[in-house]
């Protein structure tokens, strides 16, 4: 009796504690630097999911060791719904397949709320070279075997990994150039220094406006209103995937009546015009999910990830 008795307290200070939330400022941890393209979308989502809400969002940059640190931060937090975590692809997907003793399960330490967005690729070459297409890059690179370099932000980064898979799935082979940091990649490839790069959208893009770049093709799998008469990479090559992603999760035990109120906040935060017109200027669409299949989502994503890294030959560290 004494047993069935607490559970049923237990059970209603849950539920007061639902009716209640939020109550004060939400925190949300974002394990990038500010000014990063995943910061930037988390504080627009933050601004909308706080008025949907009814409370402040307030942003917390904990960067650091591949997103280790901000990620582990969420981990060990109060499982009370104050506080948030804004992962993305590169912390959740590839850093615990490329680092050693990662502090964290990415599919078993946290509690799924929502994928939030989904963010492309652009393939892109310089303006000089006589590519116009993703079939014109693949037929070149095979005439000039040892000639065509690839560049990249750094061994295991989107651009090395989504190259490397663009490479396997093509038949074709090109000298990977890693450099370090997206800037310093996209800017050989300005420069001539290589000759293609796969790189996030909100870094390409105005480049390719000013006609300093030249886009073939991008990573989502049919094409968008976010690139116009842009094909995807998959119209030539089928198959080819390989976006970024970034989503909402909270600390394992944050009760599940917290989670549906946050799910229901972001699902009216994401029909608002304006977040999806701010996503948009940054490269992104917004995304809605049940957590089950965000759970199922990034499963996917890591076994995608992992036999990628494998092609690309690379070790944990």
């Amino acid at each position: 009796m004494k047993k069935l008795v607490a559970l049923a307290l237990a059970l209603a200070a849950v539920t007061a504690t639902a009716q209640d939330y939020p109550s004060r400022p939400v925190r949300l941890i974002m394990p990038n630097a500010p000014g990063s393209s995943i910061d930037t979308l988390g504080r627009l989502l933050g601004v909308r999911l706080g008025e949907a809400l009814g409370q402040t969002i307030v942003i917390e940059n904990r960067a650091g060791a591949a997103g280790a640190i901000g990620i582990e931060t969420a981990k060990t937090a109060a499982p009370d719904g104050y506080t948030l975590l804004f992962a993305s692809a590169s912390g959740m997907s590839a850093a615990p397949l490329l680092h050693k003793n990662t502090p964290y399960d990415p599919l078993n330490d946290f509690a799924f709320v929502s994928l939030a967005a989904v963010m492309p690729n652009v393939l892109a070459v310089n303006p000089a070279l006589p590519v116009h297409s993703v079939k014109d890059l693949v037929e070149y690179s095979r005439a000039n075997k040892g000639k065509v370099n690839m560049a990249s932000a750094g061994p295991g980064a989107v651009s090395h990994l989504g190259g490397v898979l663009l490479m396997v799935m093509a038949d074709f082979e090109s000298v990977h150039v890693p450099y370090k940091g997206g800037g310093p990649s996209v800017g050989s490839v300005v420069a001539g220094e290589s000759h293609w790069t796969i790189a996030p959208a909100p870094s390409t893009m105005s480049l390719v406006k000013s006609g300093r770049l030249r886009a073939i093709g991008h990573t989502l799998p049919q094409r968008s209103p976010l690139f116009g008469d842009m094909p995807a990479i998959a119209e030539t090559v089928p198959g080819y995937e390989f976006s970024g992603w970034a989503g909402l999760l909270a600390p394992k035990a944050t009760p599940k009546p917290v989670l549906d109120r946050l799910h229901a906040a972001w699902v009216r935060a994401a029909a608002n015009p304006a977040l999806k017109e701010a996503f948009a200027a940054q490269g992104a669409e917004v995304v809605i999910t049940t957590p089950e299949e965000f759970r199922k989502f990034l499963e996917q994503d890591i076994a995608n990830t992992a036999r990628v890294i494998k092609a690309a030959g690379l070790q944990p560290e």
